[in-house]
């Protein structure tokens, strides 16, 4: 006779799974389809902007004489935070594990949602490009400022525009989605999130001007720290993705390898520089690196290429981890 499955077997025991393997992976797929259906909510309802604001009033009352006090204020704003926001995310898992199925997964996606964006990521740089098309330099400038970078953008070109979003396209590809995933993978809710606030605390803190130097030290050395495997993760997938999209994986690979180290970050250069060889184009911060030198300028096509890579890169991404859930759920 067969034996029954437990309470809830049918859902939990798929493919020989363990039941820890189908609840986090579940919500992981889930999560992908909402993002590519509904994308972003509003910053009016996105948890993110809430811990923007919250670290932008925290600066508010930052200490600003000296190294040592802003340096500590720095190191417990990031550590604090994102325990509290880590926490918080234990608690909604424990919350949304009492709802019946497949509410559960479907909640628990939703919350997961919200710590990436690669559907937000296509849109953004699709509007660049879009611009870049029509000959709208000035709005493509304004575009690649107010969506994806932080630098000055009055004076780029056309090529300068395209390569910035290129870079953008890269670089997020870890920060902004295999990173987040690589930590729900491997800590659910509580470490995806609290991956996401040292991100944001980075990003908005994380400068090396006079009044964020020793401020945003602390944050700046964690998100190096949490960033080391998505960003060589996330390389190494667009390098596999290139071919499959029509790029080289040879030249990316080659790229890769020799410029991989040539930013300050010890992160940022390698899915940007995995892409430049990818793509047959050069990237370059004026000052700082240059990427696939010797390639070709970046024009507003390349932009569209870069998206198509990073759609697939991810995709490899998603399947690698959804096979992780499933063998470290196992173990």
């Amino acid at each position: 006779m067969m034996s029954k499955l437990p309470k809830g077997g049918r859902y939990q025991q798929l493919a020989g799974w363990s039941s820890r393997g189908v609840q986090r992976s579940v919500p992981f797929l889930l999560a992908l389809v909402l993002d590519q259906v509904l994308g972003d909510p509003s910053n009016r309802y996105h948890p993110v902007a809430w811990m923007g604001k919250v670290i932008a009033a925290a600066e508010r009352h930052a200490p600003r004489q000296g190294r040592l006090a802003p340096l500590i204020y720095g190191s417990l704003l990031t550590a604090g935070g994102a325990m509290v926001i880590g926490g918080l995310g234990y608690v909604g898992e424990r919350v949304v594990a009492r709802l019946p199925l497949p509410w559960r997964w479907l909640v628990e996606a939703g919350l997961f949602k919200v710590t990436f964006s690669r559907q937000g990521l296509a849109s953004a740089a699709g509007e660049v490009q879009a611009a870049l098309a029509t000959g709208d330099l000035s709005e493509a400038r304004r575009l690649v400022r107010w969506h994806l970078v932080s630098r000055a953008t009055d004076d780029l070109d056309e090529a300068q525009v395209a390569a910035a979003t290129i870079e953008s396209v890269a670089e997020n590809s870890s920060d902004g989605v295999v990173a987040p995933w690589l930590y729900y993978a491997l800590g659910g809710l509580p470490a995806s999130l609290a991956y996401r606030f040292i991100n944001t605390v980075d990003a908005m803190l994380g400068y090396h001007d006079q009044r964020h130097e020793w401020l945003g030290k602390a944050p700046a050395r964690l998100d190096d720290l949490a960033n080391l495997l998505p960003a060589r993760l996330t390389a190494g997938l667009l390098v596999l993705a290139a071919p499959l999209t029509g790029a080289d994986a040879r030249r990316a690979w080659r790229v890769l390898r020799r410029d991989g180290g040539k930013t300050a970050s010890p992160n940022a250069g390698w899915p940007m520089s995995a892409m430049a060889g990818a793509l047959g184009v050069e990237l370059e911060k004026a000052g700082q690196y240059r990427l696939g030198a010797g390639l070709g300028d970046a024009r507003a096509g390349d932009i569209g290429r870069s998206v198509r890579l990073m759609r697939l890169g991810t995709v490899l991404a998603a399947v690698v981890l959804v096979v992780f859930i499933g063998a470290w759920s196992r173990s």
